[in-house]
């Protein structure tokens, strides 16, 4: 029977698998023999669709619940992609390229400009009525708890930037533990006749407060500011680079939280009697950025620029 003999290039590639393997004392054959007997890859198997589609519970029978868990979960899958890239860039600390750091920093600011145009779902995709009535069964959970979506602030500046901007000067020189008891989140979740910390908070500390605190004290040299500030002079000065870290800035302390306020508005605010959140959140104060006043890169914007931070939008 006739065969094709194996081409050089197939054997040039069996050699240097052959010398993957045995680079870390693998048996070769043993390996090969394995490939002979995998099952094909398929795409339900491989994207785990099944899983994926039942992971939507919802606690009560109203149709538009479904909508609001599905999608905070696509949130929480772009947030990973987000916090995935910034691992790449933290990876590369001290050999980082301005052209590398500017491809992660648009990768991730396409992440977000994605779940800002989105979030229209949230705003108009819902009905008012169906809303106000599923929300009663999710107290006291909140999009607030979103520990991902804390990880990747943390990661993009020093925290001082995230101290509640009554407070950011007096703690400029304290301790990142220190600064982390002050950061703005905490205003946003107290409850608005007593200022006392909700459960919604509560819950929030219980779970994430170690693994904030670590990744902060770990995130202290490396956060996407330090990694530029490491940069030699010729890069930082980069206008590419300069504009894709302020896009990154905007879109997570500007255009997120207004989408958000706006969607607030238009289910929790009815007849000039403000509703409140889920978890009891401020969510008039907490949310506008003109409020919050965050910015992670103020030394890359003109006075200007930052006397108008969150007003122009």
């Amino acid at each position: 029977m006739h065969t094709n003999p194996i081409d050089d290039t197939v054997l040039d590639l069996i050699t240097k698998i052959k010398a993957k393997y045995e680079k870390n004392g693998q048996d070769f054959k043993a390996y090969l023999e394995g490939l002979l007997y995998q099952e094909y890859t398929n795409y339900w198997d491989y994207i785990q669709v099944d899983t994926l589609l039942s992971l939507q519970k919802p606690k009560t029978d109203i149709p538009d619940e479904l909508i609001f868990i599905m999608y905070h979960q696509i949130t929480e899958l772009y947030f990973k992609l987000t916090i995935h890239e910034i691992n790449q860039l933290q990876a590369l600390k001290g050999k980082l390229t301005a052209q590398f750091f500017i491809e992660r920093l648009n990768r991730m600011n396409a992440y977000f400009k994605n779940l800002t145009q989105s979030f229209e779902i949230m705003i108009q995709g819902m009905e008012p009525e169906q809303f106000l009535k599923f929300r009663m069964s999710l107290l006291p959970a909140s999009g607030f708890q979103s520990a991902q979506y804390r990880l990747i602030e943390i990661s993009a500046t020093p925290i001082c930037n995230l101290v509640h901007k009554d407070r950011r000067e007096a703690f400029t020189n304290k301790s990142v533990a220190e600064q982390l008891e002050a950061i703005y989140w905490k205003s946003g979740a107290t409850e608005l006749e007593t200022g006392k910390k909700t459960l919604t908070l509560t819950q929030f500390e219980a779970k994430y407060a170690d693994e904030f605190l670590i990744h902060a004290q770990s995130n202290e040299s490396k956060n996407l500011w330090m990694l530029y500030k490491a940069m030699p002079i010729e890069d930082q000065e980069k206008v590419a680079l300069k504009t894709a870290l302020k896009a990154f800035d905007k879109a997570v302390n500007i255009d997120w939280p207004l989408v958000h306020y706006k969607s607030a508005v238009r289910y929790l605010q009815k007849n000039q009697t403000d509703v409140a959140a889920t978890g009891g959140t401020n969510w008039q104060k907490y949310l506008p950025p003109r409020f919050q006043f965050r910015i992670f890169y103020p030394e890359l914007y003109s006075q200007e620029e930052i006397n108008t931070w969150g007003t122009n939008h």
